[in-house]
């Protein structure tokens, strides 16, 4: 399994962060790196995320996990599970504050090779982090 992930900690509480999290509409104000979601984050429910490193290919995606104010899982990929991104954004009460943790990983057969296409996210993901923790205090 490969994946990315980022984490911040948060002056704020799960309660105060988790609506900043899932109003996924309002994620461009704060993050440079996205330009546009489509669709509400329920569960079974569809998103589209629009990337500014990729504008011309929007991530269609759903809401496989929703667990308020805990956990929101959004999952993408190919038919037959060739290939599967599951990226978890996770809240953790940690002291006065939220540990605030976003997971991408991906599997399926044809994993290993697309996976060495895909640019380093770290950065991004690090930029979301910031971004959330900035708006959420």
């Amino acid at each position: 399994m490969r994946g990315f992930e980022a984490s911040s900690f948060i002056e704020a509480s799960p309660d105060q962060v988790w609506p900043v999290l899932t109003d996924t509409a309002a994620w461009p104000s704060w993050d440079s790196g996205v330009t546009k979601v489509e669709g509400t984050p329920v569960l079974g429910g569809k998103i589209t995320v629009s990337i500014a490193a990729s504008p011309a290919r929007p991530f269609p995606l759903t809401v496989s996990e929703l667990d308020p104010p805990n956990r929101m899982v959004l999952r993408g990929g190919l038919p037959l599970g060739l290939f599967t991104g599951r990226r978890a954004y996770t809240l953790v009460a940690e002291g006065t504050g939220t540990r605030f943790t976003m997971r991408e990983e991906f599997t399926g057969l044809l994993a290993g090779l697309i996976f060495r296409t895909i640019p380093d996210l770290g950065p991004s993901f690090r930029q979301f982090a910031d971004g959330l923790k900035k708006r959420a205090e």
